[in-house]
């Protein structure tokens, strides 16, 4: 269960989903401190995504999406100049309903929201097959031998790949809104169909942060 108060950190292109990881490097003084903060408690970090426009008032606060993800930090490495390396666990979603402004960095008052529980198995299997079908193709166009791990499960897969695969901030920041993982299964094969039209192939980059 998430605590009602954590700290969150707003980046302009990086969206966390429940159970993948995140590897973050730590080097602003106000984020080191969040860092070393979370450290000393329950190690939860919120993700958010930025709004567009943040550029005029990024030493502040500037708007955020309020829908992000709360991560567990499982791995940190503190820098001699003072800078981290941490990887986040994604745990849960959350909604933003006011910020505390007591700190440095950002403190958001939030609002769990629990993914919706697939009731129809058959469905998401269903989407998981035509998933698999499009990165399938995508790999072999590339001229690589597709392999999907079949110990994974339905969610940790969707999860993932709308974490990993080369889409727009705002494309993942519109899967992870989706309410469960049936929903956002089929937002992100329709929007993988989209752009299979659009250019001929997804793409199979992962991003870097």
């Amino acid at each position: 269960m998430l605590p009602p108060v954590i700290p969150v950190f707003p980046l302009p292109n990086v969206v966390l989903f429940p159970n993948v990881f995140l590897p973050l490097h730590i080097f602003e003084p106000r984020y080191r401190e969040m860092v070393t903060d979370a450290l000393a408690g329950d190690r939860i970090i919120g993700m958010v995504l930025l709004r567009p426009g943040y550029r005029a008032d990024y030493e502040g606060r500037p708007a955020v999406y309020p829908i992000g993800t709360a991560g567990v930090i499982t791995h940190s490495e503190a820098l001699a100049d003072g800078r981290f390396n941490i990887v986040l666990r994604g745990i849960e979603k959350f909604r933003i309903a006011t910020e505390d402004a007591s700190r440095a960095y950002r403190l958001a008052r939030i609002e769990p929201l629990p993914e919706t529980a697939v009731a129809d198995r058959d469905a998401i299997r269903v989407e998981r097959r035509k998933l698999e079908a499009t990165l399938r193709d995508m790999v072999e166009r590339a001229g690589n031998d597709p392999q999907f791990p079949p110990a994974i499960s339905d969610e940790d897969l969707v999860n993932a790949l709308a974490q990993y695969l080369a889409l727009e901030p705002l494309e993942r920041q519109a899967l992870l809104e989706r309410d469960g993982i049936l929903a956002r299964a089929r937002g992100l094969s329709e929007l993988l169909e989209i752009k299979t039209l659009a250019t001929g192939s997804p793409g199979d980059g992962r991003s870097v942060h």
